[in-house]
């Protein structure tokens, strides 16, 4: 089964959160950073990834981050960034975070 990442980056420049879902977390971030087309992601850069978690799957990686959004809420972002734990009933427990040291990427290209 392919892995699935959920991941929240930050515009310190813009004070700015984007959350996103993908299977190849170095290629997205890559393309946050750097595309031409006109995006949300392309008027705030430069991006840092602050967290990253792996998920099952693409359907429920999905569900988080519309969970999320809809929030429309930096508080409860930054609450996830900062780590905090979430009942086992609430969709966000499945998210299982991955160390920043195992992710190898240089964002400021």
């Amino acid at each position: 089964m392919e892995n699935h990442y959920l991941y929240i980056l930050y515009s310190p420049k813009h004070d700015k959160y984007y959350i996103g879902e993908t299977n190849d977390i170095l290629q997205r971030i890559q393309t946050h950073n750097s595309t031409d087309r006109n995006t949300f992601t392309a008027k705030y850069r430069p991006w840092e990834i602050v967290a990253l978690f792996e998920i099952k799957n693409r359907s429920i990686a999905r569900q988080c981050e519309r969970f999320i959004k809809k929030q429309k809420s930096k508080k409860f972002i930054e609450k996830i960034v900062a780590g905090e734990v979430f009942s086992q009933e609430h969709i966000l427990a499945q998210l299982v975070r991955v160390p920043m040291p195992r992710i190898r990427v240089n964002l400021r290209e």
